[in-house]
């Protein structure tokens, strides 16, 4: 049991009357926009995460590199 399309009609004329004409694509734009801005923050989150990951396993790799070097300069001598 969902909501038909007559009660939808009634609930859009209902914002209609609210909101009046001029105020709904007022309305749609700010929410779209946010919706924008929202994934656009999200992404730009992602990438700092995969930068910050990166750089940690560079200098995992480098911090192993470095230690096994050394190891084996303590050998020879």
């Amino acid at each position: 049991m969902g909501i038909g399309w007559q009660q939808l009609l009634i609930i859009l004329l209902i914002i209609l009357v609210l909101f009046g004409a001029k105020k709904i694509p007022d309305l749609a734009k700010g929410l779209g926009s946010g919706i924008k801005n929202f994934k656009k923050a999200v992404k730009e989150d992602d990438e700092e995460n995969i930068a910050q990951n990166t750089k940690i396993e560079q200098e995992n790799k480098d911090s192993v590199k470095n230690s096994s070097t050394e190891t084996t300069e303590k050998t020879k001598v």
